[in-house]
């Protein structure tokens, strides 16, 4: 079959270049009607297609950033089963695995890990410090992924692929994206060539986004009497990378790379609560300024004939990431008096990592992936705060310089092996496991003379085992168990001060566990030339979750702090969640083309089961139509969504919205024309209106904060190629 025939060649071409050049040999035509069976190599640090790969995996491909025109990577996820977004506006928009987020999932760029041990465990680090331009494939794990990828991957596991030059000669392309939602401009510039053995890649991006208006109307117990803005929503912010190669041989290659992200004026998105709920907290979480820069290196070797590796690949990498971060908030006590909290932070996260690996296929058919990875984040930060309870008299004002985090480290590193097993013509497995040990300590810090360093630490050993069994020809039935875990980061561990987006003040705890799960994916995936279906039933149950309780007094009663209820962080929570998610895609030789998918997830706190912990989806459905023309000339497509109500979520006594989240439905539409082609340049053209009904709307996780999604907008794009 076509199918076949491709994912062969495909799968060769990899063979040859290893995982690095994956998304560039396997980037689809454009212009084909057939389904094709894309490569992916996040699953099992080698070549497969995504048809034969062991373990639940979603991929989005260049075509669909084209197409899609998102802000970030996340929000493809949108519209794939099993997966979910977090954050609002062009730059905040984070992803969702099965209901976990955060840091409970692990961020790669080409495999080298982006998480940042500085962050809170809902806030996981920004898809967006890699240029959407560069980006070729993104391929979702959703599911555990430690024994490969180590501590963060416990809920799954998101790997921006970029792209690699192949070809001979040079070539680029340019774009300039206009978006009405936001006042949008993006323009973006990207080259690549190879001349003999020296290959070159770069481009960047420069995009200015205002704040976004929502549409007035209701949502649950919420209603807008007309459009609002969504404050903070917007961002100035710019991309930059180069990359170059350099081939000494047909099996032997090295490459160096820069990568710079400068971001300012972003926030988390905030509606002024008076537009809906007059008296109630007001929280601004503002970014005036973000800038990251990333060196990474290596060397990779393949076809080797030694006793113990026929590839071997080496990356280092160092970044530093540098943030502001203000939280304003007034804290109504009753009508004429509350708490005002003004907390400025600079913090900067300095990273030093490396990944060695190396592959061997053994006499007896046995392929073994072995090696050795870690990272230390340097944390350094300082605070500028300032809190005023006013409406008991005179203003009691107090203000700190002590930082909320002393200057602290945390240090990873891991080894795992993995085996893949060919016991006969149909049936393969995957088994293999990792140890790790997590340390963090904290320094001697200016404006925390009292403090004592301190230090913490575990270790984790984790395995899992994936089997899959070919029933019929391209019928595949899988399964999988394993093991994840998440070590508690320096917010968790450290972190001392003022939490205003929860009204809450957080004190440090004595001991913290590093999370654990366990989890079971059971499913059936067939693929042929028109049609891809799938279907998975999974359950993840995390134990010794961390959780943030009251502190309470020698009464029961619980502590105050500064004006505010004092929260600290325990291992108490065991999460449950299960689901079952379907997805279909056809593609038929006349160029019309249909998909959809169904997904359901149910989350509960096994020891608390009224502690609700739900922060995703409970039923999911999608689907989309449309035609493509078989010479590549134009195409169009309609796609719509709706999502359920969820109950089980922590709105909180007296949230506007009311008991539950409504459920909501979008739709939108989209398309693209090839215009001219003028010598070597071709131009092309894409539409797209988005929430074409104009409906008032929140994503789940944006729900309970009240941060609704944009108007109906029109988002249009032209891009060169050269």
């Amino acid at each position: 079959m076509l199918v076949v025939r491709m994912a062969l060649a495909a799968t060769a071409a990899l063979a040859v270049l290893g995982p690095a050049g994956a998304s560039a040999q396997t980037q689809p035509d454009p212009d084909s009607i057939y389904l094709v069976d894309p490569v992916v190599v996040t699953a099992t640090r080698g070549p497969r297609a995504r048809s034969v790969s062991p373990a639940p995996v979603s991929v989005a491909q260049r075509r669909d950033f084209i197409e899609q025109m998102p802000n970030t990577i996340s929000d493809v996820f949108r519209t794939l089963p099993g997966l979910d977004v977090t954050g609002v506006g062009v730059n905040q928009v984070r992803p969702q695995i099965r209901g976990q987020g955060g840091q409970r999932i692990l961020l790669l760029s080409d495999g080298l890990r982006m998480n940042n041990t500085r962050r809170q465990k809902d806030f996981g680090e920004l898809p967006a410090l890699v240029d959407l331009g560069a980006v070729d494939q993104v391929e979702v794990v959703r599911g555990p992924a430690s024994v490969l990828y180590g501590s963060d991957a416990i809920g799954g596991v998101v790997n921006i692929i970029t792209e690699a030059p192949v070809r001979d000669g040079s070539r680029g392309s340019a774009s300039y994206l206009f978006g009405s939602g936001a006042e949008q401009s993006k323009a973006s510039l990207r080259f690549e060539g190879r001349g003999g053995s020296f290959s070159f890649q770069g481009g960047g991006t420069w995009r200015t986004a205002g704040t976004y208006e929502a549409p007035g109307g209701s949502f649950g117990a919420i209603t807008l009497a007309k459009d609002v803005e969504v404050l903070h929503s917007g961002v100035d912010d710019t991309t930059f990378d180069t990359r170059f190669g350099w081939d000494f041989s047909p099996r032997i290659g090295v490459f160096a790379k820069v990568e710079q992200y400068s971001a300012d004026d972003a926030g988390f998105g905030y509606v002024d609560p008076d537009n809906y709920n007059p008296g109630d907290v007001e929280i601004e979480i503002t970014y005036p300024q973000q800038r990251f820069t990333k060196l990474s290196g290596g060397l990779r070797a393949r076809d080797l004939t030694n006793p113990v590796a026929n590839e071997v690949s080496l990356t280092i990498y160092g970044q530093d990431n540098e943030r502001d971060l203000f939280f304003d908030a007034y804290i109504p006590f009753t009508p004429t008096a509350g708490l005002t909290l003004d907390n400025r932070n600079f913090t900067d996260i300095r990273t030093y990592g490396m990944r060695a690996e190396a592959r061997k296929l053994l006499d007896s058919g046995v392929r073994l992936t072995y090696g050795v990875d870690g990272f230390q984040d340097n944390s350094e930060g300082r605070d500028n705060n300032r809190s005023a309870i006013t409406g008991f008299g005179p203003p009691r004002v107090s203000t700190s310089r002590a930082p909320s985090i002393p200057h602290a480290r945390f240090t990873s590193l891991g080894a795992f092996l993995q085996g893949e097993i060919e016991f006969a013509d149909r049936l393969s497995v995957v088994a293999g496991g990792r140890y790790q040990d997590v340390s963090a300590e904290t320094r001697v810090t200016d404006w925390l003379p009292s403090h004592v360093p301190t230090s913490r630490s575990n270790s984790t050993v984790v395995g899992a085992l994936n089997a899959m069994f070919e029933v019929v020809e391209g019928v595949h039935l899988i399964g999988t168990v394993g093991r994840g875990f998440r070590s508690p980061n320096l917010v968790e561990l450290f972190f001392n001060g003022s939490v205003p987006e929860a009204s809450a003040y957080q004190r440090a705890p004595a001991s913290l566990e590093a999370e654990t799960s366990l989890n079971y994916d059971l499913g059936a995936r067939y693929q042929d030339d028109m049609l891809y279906v799938e279907g998975f039933y999974f359950r993840n149950e995390i134990s010794d979750g961390i959780r943030s309780d009251p502190v309470l007094d020698a009464t029961g009663d619980t502590i105050r702090t500064q004006g505010l209820n004092t929260y600290q962080n325990v291992n108490i929570d065991k999460i449950r969640m299960e689901g079952f998610e379907l997805n279909a895609d056809v593609h038929l030789p006349s160029g019309i083309e249909l998909g959809g998918s169904f997904a359901t997830l149910d989350a509960e706190d096994a020891l608390d089961p009224q502690n609700p912990v739900g922060e995703s989806y409970s039923t999911k459905v999608t689907g989309r139509a449309g035609y493509r023309d078989p010479a590549g000339r134009f195409w169009g497509e309609w796609e719509t969504r709706y999502s359920g109500e969820q109950k089980d979520v922590a709105l909180g006594s007296g949230n506007p919205l009311g008991a539950i989240l409504p459920s909501f439905t979008v739709h939108g539409l989209r398309g693209g024309v090839r215009l001219v082609r003028t010598g070597s340049l071709t131009h092309g053209l894409t539409l797209a209106v988005t929430n074409l009904t104009n409906e008032l709307y929140a994503e789940t996780a944006n729900a309970s904060f009240f941060r609704p999604e944009p108007k109906r907008a029109f988002t249009v794009s032209w891009d060169v190629t050269f």
